[in-house]
């Protein structure tokens, strides 16, 4: 193994007070409930990871109550920039937000960035019945577009999805359409345009969003105020975003999404400990055709350019 250089960010870590609200919850993943400090530099060693930046998994933070949502996203924030402040060199961290509580959520995200000093921001792509994009959070968004913040979204089951199909699990079709609604809603509600300082990395290769590019570019024929929400087309704006990817590293997964960006927008991840040790995304990443230059920079530099602290 080669020394350690790549930057996973994508990599969840679960803090006592979130795990003690969680446990017993629906989504919530036996490895991600198994998770420790130890367990994860282990596996970074294993696979030559110098950093990875930290953010919380499923079942998430929203529980239908904004005092325990805002409690346990202070608690984990708490929690994930002391094992930054210890370990600098190997961790950041995606701070938690209190959604969809506008109010809540932006003093935490003043607290995080401003006392916690964290690297970015972590969204999930739906709270309830209410997607990214909604006009609730607007005042959010404008906030994150006046900091600057790099925003990792991650998928969800959503209220209208749940157990369609028997013995198909959530993460295997659901959270990549999650992701690809969330997605929608940033782009045709207008607020990708309205906030361009805003730097969204979109997990799983951006879920379906990559295969259905044109199908989502057709519907501007028929979008009201185009010229004010997406004056440039949908998939202009996809190619500004950044993809990770976690749970997508396999060729024809990876072909797809460069096929609409380019490499400088993808991102290492590996869905650390939700999805088991990271060996396999690694190995399927090097059986790609990459060349060596797009290799690094996938696995270290698209990420040191959004992050250079972790440089």
């Amino acid at each position: 193994m080669a020394a350690p250089h790549r930057i996973d960010v994508h990599h969840h870590f679960a803090p006592p007070a979130w795990l003690a609200e969680v446990r017993g919850r629906d989504l919530l993943n036996k490895n991600a409930a198994d998770w420790t400090l130890e367990r994860s530099l282990e596996d970074m060693d294993k696979t030559g990871v110098a950093s990875s930046v930290l953010s919380i998994t499923n079942p998430g933070l929203w529980f239908g109550d904004a005092a325990v949502t805002t409690r346990i996203s202070r608690a984990c924030n708490e929690y994930g920039a002391a094992l930054v402040q210890k370990h600098p060199d190997r961790f950041g961290l995606f701070a938690a937000l209190p959604m969809p509580d506008p109010d809540a959520a932006l003093r935490e995200i003043e607290y995080a960035y401003d006392v916690l000093k964290a690297d970015g921001m972590h969204l999930f792509t739906s709270y309830g019945d209410i997607w990214l994009g909604n006009a609730k959070f607007e005042p959010v968004m404008a906030e994150l577009n006046r900091r600057k913040a790099i925003v990792h979204v991650h998928p969800t089951l959503a209220d209208c999805c749940k157990n369609l199909i028997p013995d198909v699990q959530p993460s295997i079709l659901e959270y990549g359409t999650d992701t690809t609604r969330a997605m929608l809603g940033i782009l045709f509600s207008g607020q990708a345009v309205r906030y361009p300082d805003i730097t969204f990395i979109w997990s799983h290769a951006g879920g379906t969003a990559p295969f259905l590019a044109g199908r989502i570019e057709s519907l501007l024929r028929s979008l009201k105020e185009r010229e004010t929400r997406l004056p440039k087309g949908a998939i202009h704006e996809m190619k500004r975003f950044y993809y990770d990817i976690a749970g997508a590293s396999s060729k024809p997964t990876l072909s797809c999404l460069t096929q609409i960006v380019a490499v400088s927008q993808v991102l290492y991840g590996t869905d650390f400990p939700s999805a088991g040790p990271s060996l396999p995304v690694l190995n399927e990443l090097l059986g790609c055709d990459f060349s060596a230059a797009d290799l690094r920079a996938i696995e270290r530099d698209n990420a040191v350019r959004l992050l250079p602290r972790l440089g």
